[in-house]
C-alpha cells in the first residue's frame, strides 16, 4: 500500500482527521501567542521612530522614564510620553504569560473578567495566557521528547534485532535492569543537585523514555533479518548499516509510526505530572501542570481546575484520535 492510500485511508477516519486539523490550527495559533498575548506593544511610535517591542528589549529612559532598566508599557508616566508623542499598539491580550496584574479589585485568584476572559490565578496571572503558552511548551516538550527517545530507541533495537546474539541477550538484560529503575526517585535526587530546566528535564525524561519502542522494532528485525532480500544483499557485498538503514529500518518504522501519537500524549502527562508535584520545570516557565495543582489548591476558585481539565482533556483526546486513525491507517490487516 502506498503513501497516498495510507492518507487517504487517514483522512476516511473523519475523527482522526478533524482532529488532526484543530491541533494542527491549535499549535499553530500558540507559535504565535506572542503576538496575541503580551505586556508589550506589537509596535509603537515616539518622536518620529518606530520601535518593535516585542523583538527588542528598550529602556525606560528611551520613552522619558528615569532609568535605564527594561520599559514597563503599562506605566502611565511611559504610556502618557508615547501617548504625547507618537502611538503604540497592543496584542489582543495585554498581558504575558508571567505577567502580574497589580490593579486587580479584591484578592486572588480573581474571577473571569473583561480584563481576564479566565480569571487570574494565585499570583495574579492571566489563566488564558498561560494556557496558551502552556500549549505551546508542553507539545513541544512531547515532541523533542518523542523524537530523540524514538531515535535512541529505534537504534536500540535495530541492533538488537539485526546482531542477536549476544548483543541482544546483553541489551534485553540491561533494559531488564533499566526499566524497574524508580524514576520517580531518580528525578527527586537529580532535581535537588540541579536546578530543573527544559533541556535538563528533557534529557531526564529521554533516558527513562527512549525503551518504548525497542521492543517492536527488535521484533521486526528479528522477522525480517532472514528474509530473501536482506539475504540477497549480503551476498551482494551490502554492509551492515546499509542492510539496517536502508532495506529493514523502513519497514520497521511503518510499525512504530503508529505509536508516535500516543508517545505524544505520554511526554506531556509526564511533564505536567512533574510539574504538579514540583519536580519539573521553574515558576517562570508556563506551566500546565502549575495549573492543575493551583486547582487542586484553591478548590473556592473553580474556574482554575475547570479551565485546566477542558485545555488537558482536549490536548489529550485529539492526540488519542489522531494515534486511533494512524493505527488504522497503518493496519495491514484491515487494508487487505
Amino acid at each position: 500500500m502506498s503513501k497516498y492510500q495510507k492518507l487517504m485511508l487517514f483522512r476516511e477516519n473523519k475523527r482522526a482527521y478533524i482532529s488532526g486539523i484543530c491541533l494542527l490550527s491549535l499549535f499553530l495559533l500558540s507559535l504565535f501567542a506572542e503576538f496575541l498575548a503580551n505586556d508589550k506593544p506589537l509596535i509603537l511610535k515616539y518622536e518620529g521612530d518606530f520601535y518593535f517591542p516585542i523583538f527588542k528589549e528598550y529602556t525606560d529612559d528611551r520613552f522619558g522614564g528615569d532609568f535605564p532598566t527594561p520599559a514597563d508599557y503599562k506605566d502611565p508616566i511611559i504610556v502618557k510620553n508615547i501617548q504625547e508623542k507618537g502611538w503604540m499598539i497592543m496584542p489582543l491580550i495585554p498581558f504575558s504569560y508571567n505577567t502580574v496584574d497589580y490593579d486587580i479589585e479584591g484578592s486572588t485568584p480573581s474571577k473571569p473578567s473583561a480584563s481576564h476572559w479566565l480569571g487570574t490565578d494565585e499570583e495574579g496571572r492571566d489563566i488564558l495566557v498561560r494556557c496558551l503558552y502552556g500549549f505551546r511548551l508542553s507539545l513541544v516538550f512531547a515532541v523533542l521528547l518523542t523524537f530523540f527517545s524514538s531515535v535512541i530507541g529505534i537504534i536500540a533495537g535495530a541492533l538488537q534485532g539485526y546482531f542477536g546474539g549476544k548483543i541482544d541477550l546483553f541489551f534485553q538484560r540491561f533494559m531488564e535492569i533499566w526499566e524497574t529503575l524508580p524514576q520517580l526517585f531518580i528525578i527527586i535526587i537529580i532535581a535537588s543537585i540541579f536546578t530543573p530546566s527544559f533541556f535538563n528535564l528533557l534529557i531526564i525524561l529521554i533516558l527513562f523514555s527512549w525503551v518504548s519502542l525497542t521492543g517492536m522494532v527488535r521484533a521486526e528485525f528479528l522477522r525480517s533479518r532472514n528474509m530473501e532480500y536482506v539475504k540477497a544483499a549480503k551476498v551482494m557485498g551490502a554492509s551492515h548499516a546499509r542492510i539496517i538503514f536502508k532495506h529493514i529500518l523502513p519497514n520497521a518504522i511503518v510499525a512504530t509510526i503508529t505509536f508516535v501519537p500516543f508517545l505524544l500524549a505520554d511526554g506531556i502527562v509526564a511533564l505536567t505530572s512533574l510539574d504538579f508535584l514540583g519536580l519539573g520545570l521553574p515558576p517562570e516557565y508556563p506551566s500546565l501542570g502549575d495549573l492543575v495543582r493551583q486547582g487542586k489548591d484553591n478548590l473556592q476558585a473553580p474556574w482554575i481546575g475547570i479551565t485546566i481539565f477542558c485545555v488537558l482533556s482536549v490536548l489529550l483526546s485529539l492526540l488519542i484520535f489522531i494515534g486511533e486513525g494512524v493505527r488504522d491507517a497503518f493496519d495491514t490487516r484491515k487494508n487487505n
